[in-house]
Formats: C-alpha cells, structure tokens, sequence
C-alpha cells in the first residue's frame, strides 16, 4: 500500500492541493508503523491515534472518503484525531457527521524568493556549518536541540533518530540545507533546515536552544537559511506555522509571508469508543 499512497499524495500535489499526509506519515509508514485502508481511488492512514484520509480527486463525491472514516471508526482501536490538509469544505462536513471537532489549526505561509544573500549578522564567536549526513556527532547535538526547542510541540520535539536518518535518505534532503549554527564554545546554539522540493523552498524547521531564545539568533538563522535559496530557480518560499500563534504569524506577515493553505487537526468530541 506504501506505493499507492505515495502515489495519491504525487497526484494531489500536481494537482495544485496541499500535500495530503505528513512526512512524519510517511516516515511511519515505510517503517510498519502505519496502517493503510482503501485503494488507489482513496486511503485513511492511521498512525499513533490519528488518521489522514485522502481521496483522489476524480473520484470525489461517489462516498469513498465517508465509507473510509467508517471502517476506521470500526477499528478495535479507532483513532481520536485526523487531519484535514487543505481545510476543504467536505472534510468539515465528514468532521460534523462523525462528531469531530476542530481543535488545531496549522497555516502553511508563502513568500517570494530573495534576490539575493544579506548578511545573517553572526554574533561574535558563531560559525554557521552544515550539517553532516550520516555523523553521529552531528545527528546527536541536532536531535537534543530539537527535543529542547520544541519540548511542547506535538509532533517536532518527538522526532527519533530513526526519524531524523529517514529524512537523511529522502531525495529531497540535503545536510548543505540544514544549516548548524554554534557558539563559541563549538556547542550547538541553533538549527535552519530547509526543505527544497517541487520549486518551493521550505522553512522545515527552525530552532534555537532555549537558553538562547530571545537574542535574535532565531533571525540569524532565517537570514543563513534565505541565502541557501537565492539562485535556485525556486518560485516560492514556505514555511508552517500554528494558526493561534498571533507574534509569529504578525513578525512573518511583516516579512511578506502571505497564507497560502491550511490545515485543521480534528478531535473526537467523546471518548472511550
């Protein structure tokens, strides 16, 4: 079933639609962590406690998406949240049916490419480096960074290293776009990863170590990963950001950022089924 999906979520695409599973779907499911029903008209995937539902488009509107969210709902162990990628109008409407609330909303953000590389202002003592594929040294300092960072974040602090040399053998990855920032002291103060895929350069995540936050450097790395996309034929930059994040959404509003699509985490309004 690996095959279909990737398939579905390569048709959605073309088709100008928001990407209908995350990576962190896909990573799961090549590993046997995910269970796939359906066929190449449609699919749900279900991973630890939620389920992507995703049907082709010339085949909406025959029922498949609703037959699918049954037989997930009848599973021994059914899934309490899913998520709806690009927010459509059938999606709320499937939500409604089967009591599902939305509790999360995720906004994917655009903004022209630069047109060229500025200073990203290094404090005194930093060095940018790029991250090593493969390094044991490097993958360890990256993924406590990241727990730290994003320590509340559901789905990024809990990035594995199984995880992390998943993405390392994408096609789209490479370690000259994750962009390692240290201090003085050698010590890894904070990271840029870019994921450049389909023309459009994307702010995949950027962190910085708690005890830093506050200083700019968060900036500084913005400005480093903008230089990583000059020149590169692109036509968009991206990036993610929590729907009730008012200063982040005004500060990259203020860069130009504009919405571009939006996703919608559902919940199911009781529990114990």
């Amino acid at each position: 079933m690996l095959a279909i999906v990737e398939q579905l979520a390569d048709a959605a695409v073309a088709d100008g639609e928001a990407p209908p599973f995350s990576d962190q779907t896909l990573v799961d499911l090549r590993a046997g962590r995910a269970d796939v029903l359906g066929d190449d008209t449609g699919v749900a995937v279900v991973r630890d406690g939620e389920v992507e539902v995703f049907v082709r488009r010339e085949a909406r509107g025959r029922g498949i998406g609703t037959r699918l969210v049954e037989q997930v709902l009848a599973l021994a162990d059914p899934p309490s949240r899913a998520w709806a990628h690009g927010d459509h109008p059938a999606a709320r409407a499937l939500a409604a049916r089967v009591g599902w609330s939305a509790e999360r909303t995720l906004l994917q953000l655009r903004a022209p490419v630069p047109t060229s590389a500025g200073d990203p202002g290094l404090p005194d003592g930093y060095r940018l480096d790029a991250f090593r594929a493969g390094s044991t040294a490097d993958e360890t300092d990256w993924l406590a960074l990241n727990a730290a960072a994003f320590a509340s974040h559901p789905e990024q602090g809990r990035m594995t290293l199984d995880d992390l040399r998943a993405r390392e053998s994408d096609a789209w990855f490479s370690g000259d776009d994750l962009v390692l920032l240290r201090d003085a002291d050698g010590a890894l103060a904070g990271s840029c990863w870019l994921k450049v895929e389909d023309g459009v350069g994307e702010y995949y995540a950027v962190a910085v170590r708690p005890d830093l936050q506050g200083r700019g450097l968060g900036g500084v790395l913005m400005r480093a990963g903008a230089a990583r996309l000059v020149d590169r034929g692109l036509h968009a930059v991206a990036l993610y950001v929590e729907g009730d994040n008012a200063p982040a959404l005004a500060l990259y509003r203020r860069q130009g950022f504009a919405d571009h699509t939006v996703d919608v985490q559902y919940a199911a309004r009781t529990t114990g089924r």
